[in-house]
């Protein structure tokens, strides 16, 4: 987990980082913040655990071709409770650590904070390795031979993730950063205590509001593109590349959403009951990290 750092935050904006002594740095670093934080280093890990990942994608089904699936119920259960439990950390954590700093909503400086700006670091450093976590997910699927689910959407939103948060903490692991995973932390606990509950048979009947639960995503990615352009709008010296940047990526999963999303509720017959639940749980595993256990509803 993250190690405090041990320089005078008072001297961070004034500090050039040194980062070029090993070939094992992949590139320059910016923030010295995080200098010796598990897995910051060297960007080797984060792109060898993804490599692995994209593998297990490609070799996986074609290994479980002629196996039978396996029904992972109680791994499930454990695995969407304990990623709850994060969450729910993650977002209280969030919230308090963003307060206590005194955090503005419009434009939240790097260096603003002092060490309120490490604690919200080290939240968000949870909140990178949780990405590395969520590759479950797709394992998951593999597993249970779901590999209608393993689509391109699925498995770009995985990989991407787990690497832009890479950058993220050794550039920007504070500031404005703070937004989006504060509103995805309290979408995770949402859902993942939907997919805790939906591996329950006696809890199915209270499963009524997975419609509502899809349209939050949509919103929570509204929301983190309107955070993110307000920094442009109001500037207060993040670096404006990482703000158009995160905009634009944010801005491909709305559209790629909203057409799911239309799929899902509008184009299927509403006869089709069985159909249309299986678009709308494929739906939510593109946009939040599905590990396919509401796929017991079925």
């Amino acid at each position: 987990m993250p190690i405090s750092a041990t320089l005078d935050v008072r001297m961070l904006a004034l500090e050039a980082p040194v980062r070029g002594d090993s070939d094992t740095h992949c590139i320059e670093l910016d923030d010295s913040r995080v200098r010796g934080w598990l897995l910051l280093d060297s960007c080797t890990p984060t792109l060898v655990f993804t490599f692995i990942y994209l593998l297990i994608v490609y070799i996986g089904p074609k290994y479980m071709k002629n196996k039978p699936a396996y029904s992972l119920k109680n791994v499930l259960l454990l695995y969407n409770f304990g990623v709850t439990m994060l969450s729910f950390y993650m977002l209280v954590e969030l919230i308090s650590a963003s307060w206590s700093a005194g955090y503005k909503l419009k434009c939240q400086g790097l260096f603003d904070a002092g060490e309120g700006d490490i604690r919200v670091a080290k939240v968000l450093w949870w909140y990178y390795f949780s990405k590395l976590i969520e590759f479950l997910d797709t394992i998951f699927f593999v597993l249970r031979k779901k590999n209608n689910q393993i689509t391109f959407l699925h498995v770009y939103h995985h990989a991407s993730m787990f690497n832009i948060w890479w950058c993220v903490l050794n550039w920007i692991p504070c500031g404005q950063s703070f937004f989006g995973p504060t509103l995805n932390s309290f979408i995770h606990v949402l859902m993942y205590s939907y997919y805790s509950l939906s591996t329950i048979p006696s809890m199915h009947k209270y499963l009524w509001w997975k419609r509502y639960l899809t349209q939050a995503q949509l919103v929570q990615f509204i929301l983190t593109i309107t955070h993110t352009l307000s920094a442009v709008v109001f500037p207060c010296g993040f670096p404006l590349g990482c703000l158009l940047f995160q905009s634009s990526y944010m801005a491909t999963l709305v559209i790629l959403f909203i057409n799911f999303y239309m799929q899902a509720y509008r184009k299927k017959p509403a006869k089709d009951d069985k159909a249309r639940d299986l678009m709308i749980n494929h739906l939510n595993g593109i946009s939040s990290y599905v590990n396919g256990a509401k796929h017991k509803l079925q």
